[in-house]
């Protein structure tokens, strides 16, 4: 049985894992405010690059053997493809249908968990990221125009979803736990080195920053691409890879909190409603959360009283 401070290093390994989806969450508020218009695959390549290799001069350390092969997949399916694909669904998409198909990702994340590692999520965390999907939806289709749908953009979130789920699973399955910085600086650099070409051809010259802009773009490479994946790989060699895709939920609460702050987006009862379903299912969603919640509600046994001696039971006295 685990004990008292297993489960509480689980609850803080849980509580830093949200911290990537938090950092994330900030993401379309920092674009939109400081960052060129009409460039995504040159930010998500300068959110990279730069960031991987500052790591990779820190740790001095390249990869070996087989994980020339695994760093090369592992930045492909979470960066390179991910971010290319995302980008092309925020361009075709209205924002409200392609953040629900993105939502979807974790019953893939935990489909994929069940065919790559045999593993099988408890039906409370299956019904907790149904309900956390269905918040999600509430969240980000307030005032969304839906007009036709175009199925290259579907297809393209769809797409990222998949490569990001399978990303996730291989990183569970091939990383120790030791090792979470380092091959996250590979990772960092081959998405980036992947991206860079893709931006020069569809989008050109790279273009001119200022201040807010360079400083924009260190926040999300310094914390959003090191500190976001550092501790989201790190929860994933420690939790159920599905448990860690629920935490995920919470990227649009807070992309729904900075954008009524920030950027004047509206809010009302029914965005309310919404985060507190996905703030639910996320807590729901987590064993050692649970675990620690059962064990405050679960009445302690009395203590047993011990009886008094009898003075008939005592020896004799000899003399």
């Amino acid at each position: 049985m685990p004990s008292v401070e297993d489960g509480s290093r689980m609850v803080r390994t849980v509580l830093l894992t949200a911290v990537a989806p938090v950092v994330w969450g900030s993401t379309d508020a920092v674009t939109q405010l400081w960052l060129p218009p009409g460039r995504p695959m040159f930010s998500a390549a300068m959110r990279l690059l730069p960031a991987g290799l500052l790591m990779l001069l820190w740790l001095r350390e390249l990869p070996r053997g087989r994980w020339w092969g695994r760093a090369l997949v592992l930045g492909t399916l979470n960066h390179a493809v991910f971010f290319g694909l995302l980008y092309v669904a925020a361009y075709r998409l209205p924002s409200g249908l392609g953040a629900t198909l993105t939502a979807v990702s974790p019953l893939v994340v935990m489909g994929v968990a069940w065919l790559a590692l045999g593993e099988r999520q408890p039906l409370v965390t299956l019904l907790a990221a149904v309900v956390g999907i269905g918040g999600v939806v509430l969240l980000v289709w307030q005032n969304d125009n839906i007009g036709p749908v175009d199925p290259v953009g579907v297809a393209a979130s769809v797409g990222a979803v998949v490569s990001a789920s399978v990303g996730f699973v291989l990183v569970k399955r091939w990383t120790a736990p030791g090792r979470v910085l380092v091959t996250t600086s590979w990772q960092l650099v081959v998405g980036g080195l992947l991206l860079v070409p893709v931006a020069a051809v569809t989008e050109g010259a790279p273009p001119a920053l200022d201040l807010p802009a360079l400083l924009a773009l260190a926040y999300l490479g310094l914390v959003g691409s090191v500190v976001g994946y550092v501790v989201w790989f790190r929860g994933l060699t420690r939790m159920d890879a599905g448990a860690v895709a629920v935490v995920g939920l919470l990227n649009p609460v807070v992309g729904t909190v900075l954008g009524v702050v920030l950027l004047a987006e509206s809010f009302g009862p029914v965005h309310l409603v919404a985060m507190v379903l996905v703030l639910g299912s996320v807590l729901v969603s987590q064993a050692p959360v649970r675990a620690a919640v059962a064990a405050r509600l679960r009445p302690s046994a009395p203590a047993r009283a011990v009886p008094a001696p009898d003075p008939s039971d005592a020896a004799p006295c000899r003399t």
